[in-house]
């Protein structure tokens, strides 16, 4: 992604020229800034792809002035935030950028190696590319009812180990869509669209039937995996709900507890009685439920206790962190500690290297997912990897 333009806003002149000379190198056009008040005065940026390196600590506007007043001036792109302040410090400042609807690709303590800066780029166009979808490339509802009852949606599993054997346990069905326009899109892509114009109840009905199919198809195989399936806000105020599964899964002669339904801790904010009544009553009728991204949330302690949660799944934006971040390392310690006390299994998300994994074997995180394990990939390569994978080795 060599037309990418990268924006470096730091008030140390040796940091703009060392990391100038470093982007030249890498062959990407880079603009540097030793005041932010420089950046803004240069009006609207280019429509090209680009991304800023933003400093914390500055003396005429600091970092956190400069992300209100790129949502004040509409100039918002992502940013990598750097500082030389301690971790606590750079998490609250990623936080506010994301209440902000600011695009947060890494963060850096100060220093940092050259290598850690280059992997915040490449991090980006990896971004780009699940994400970067132009005006002119606007979906439109009619378009995502059209891929729901013609089947341009596509099922795709990622795997789920228990940490202590390397063994699968289960998979989470996620759902792209295969655009005759744009291509493979993301969820994260069109799953907004389906809960603002009402089509999310069938796009879960069809996700959960297909993944009922494929698990029956894997039962026939003696390959028993759990399906794990993600539920919107909408659909946890469905009175209809728990009665409507199970007539699937009695029509699919599936066991209740081959089905975890992912609630994320945001959803439970809305009507709480009337989650508290559908929820208990999936767990009467055996299906497994999962507290999905916990930590990012403000669900109370009561409302964890009250809900009927047999599996708690930490956010990946603190297990992706952990190794280089005693903050998010102590958030994710506490998840599994609070998980185990109120009697559920943990599920580490967002697990992309062996240290990561050791970490959370040694904490005792009972189950990992992540591009280390596996990446997601559709059905028929699901049996492959179960039986051509080495456990033997696991950990060791």
């Amino acid at each position: 992604m060599k037309n990418l333009e990268i924006f470096i806003i730091d008030d140390e002149q040796l940091t703009l020229d060392m990391l100038f000379e470093f982007t030249k190198l890498l062959g990407y056009e880079t603009k540097t800034y030793i005041s932010a008040k420089d950046f803004f005065k240069q009006g609207k940026v280019s429509e090209s792809e680009a991304i800023m390196f933003l400093d914390l600590n500055m003396p005429d506007m600091d970092g956190i002035e400069v992300m209100r007043k790129m949502v004040e001036t509409g100039q918002k792109m992502p940013l990598v935030l750097m500082s030389g302040y301690d971790s606590g410090i750079l998490h609250s400042a990623e936080q506010l950028a994301k209440a902000y609807s600011l695009d947060i690709i890494a963060t850096l303590a100060k220093p940092f190696s050259l290598n850690l800066f280059k992997e915040a780029i490449e991090k980006y166009t990896r971004y780009s590319k699940l994400k970067g979808r132009d005006s002119k490339q606007f979906i439109s509802v009619s378009e995502l009812e059209f891929a729901i009852n013609n089947k341009q949606l596509e099922l795709y599993y990622q795997p789920q180990i228990d940490i202590r054997s390397g063994a699968i346990i289960g998979v989470e069905a996620l759902v792209y869509w295969q655009h005759p326009r744009l291509g493979l899109i993301n969820p994260g892509l069109f799953i907004s669209i389906a809960e603002n114009s009402g089509l999310i109840g069938i796009l879960t009905s069809f996700v959960i039937e297909q993944a009922m199919h494929q698990a029956l198809f894997w039962k026939s195989k003696k390959l028993m995996i759990q399906v794990s399936v993600n539920i919107s806000a909408e659909n946890i105020t469905s009175l209809s709900l728990p009665e409507q599964l199970k007539d699937l899964l009695d029509g699919h002669q599936l066991d209740p507890t081959m089905l975890t339904l992912e609630v994320t801790e945001s959803s439970l904010m809305g009507e709480l009685i009337t989650s508290l009544d559908i929820l208990t009553r999936l767990r009467m009728k055996g299906i497994e439920l999962s507290i999905d991204d916990f930590g990012t949330g403000y669900s109370s302690l009561s409302q964890l206790y009250r809900m009927p949660f047999t599996e708690l799944k930490i956010d990946k934006s603190f297990v992706m962190n952990m190794k280089n971040d005693e903050d998010a390392r102590g958030i994710v310690k506490t998840c599994i500690m609070l998980g185990h006390e109120l009697k559920m299994n943990v599920v580490a998300e967002g697990v992309e290297n062996r240290e990561t994994l050791k970490i959370l074997s040694d904490m005792g995180c009972d189950i990992a997912q992540g591009y280390y394990i596996a990446r997601p990939m559709s059905a028929e390569k699901i049996i492959p990897w179960v039986v051509d994978r080495d456990t033997s080795s696991f950990l060791n």
